[in-house]
Parts: structure tokens; sequence; C-alpha cells
């Protein structure tokens, strides 16, 4: 299958405007980036897996809530490092100050060779176009793109 990771771009609407949940990845090496470091809820695909469970489970665990709704597949998009998106987009809301990510365990400080666990998301926001593409990887500023350009 190569590397693919599947993604749940969620949208909101207030009167006529829009807005989409970003993520923040957590750990060490985040931290301190804000521009270009946001991403959808995504992750890797097990060979096999429908995709679009492998992106429902990956919004649960970088969110902590369930995704349901009308989902609208958006497309693949190739990633600078060469992995494959393939997302979907669903109208929704939650309240990013709820949020709860699963973590991950990694040495650090490197060198140390202590285990530290992190959220593997550390935020969740709601971001008007503009600052979307702003606040999300360069890669991934093609999955935004579409569903503007479609009027979704």
């Amino acid at each position: 299958m190569g590397r693919r990771s599947a993604g749940i771009l969620m949208f909101r609407r207030t009167g006529s405007a829009v807005a989409f949940l970003l993520v923040h990845p957590g750990g060490p090496y985040w931290a301190n980036k804000d521009n270009g470091a946001w991403s959808i809820p995504k992750g890797i695909c097990v060979e096999g897996e429908d995709e679009l469970a492998a992106a429902k489970r990956e919004f649960h665990e970088e969110t902590g809530s369930m995704v349901e709704g009308e989902f609208v597949r958006l497309g693949e998009f190739r990633q600078p490092g060469g992995k494959t998106i393939v997302a979907w987009a669903v109208e929704g809301t939650i309240d990013p100050a709820t949020f709860a990510s699963n973590t991950f365990a990694m040495k650090w400080p490197p060198g140390s060779g202590r285990q530290q666990a992190f959220a593997e998301v550390d935020r969740a926001g709601w971001f008007e176009p503009a600052a979307a593409l702003l606040k999300v990887s360069r890669g991934q500023r093609a999955i935004i793109e579409p569903f503007l350009a479609r009027g979704l």
C-alpha cells in the first residue's frame, strides 16, 4: 500500500463563514513551532484497513472525539516527504478546550536514555481559511484548497 495516512478535515459554519479544525503536534520537536506546523487529524493506515475507518480512528485518537456525519472525499495528496494522505471533509464541532490526545513515548532528552511520554497532539483550534492556510503544514494546504474551491 505504500506510506499512506488517512485524515479528516472537520469544518464548521457560522453564518456564511467557515472554519477548520486543526491540531498541533505534541512533543519537544514541535513545542516552539506554530505557522506551518499544524495538521488535520490524521494517521497511518494499516494495510488492508478501510481508509475512512482509519481516518475516523485517528481523529478519535488525536482529539478524543468520535466523528460522524456526511463525509466528502477530498482526494489523495502526496506530501513533500513522499507519504500520501487521503482526506475527507465533514461538518461538525468539537470544543478545543476539551480535546484529549493519545500519547507516545520517546527518549528525551537526546542521549539521556530516559523515556518520556508526550501527547501526540498538544492543542487543537478552529481557524478561518486564511489563518488555516498559514498554520497548516505546506503539504496539507492542498487539502484545504480543494474544499474552498468546491464551495462545500
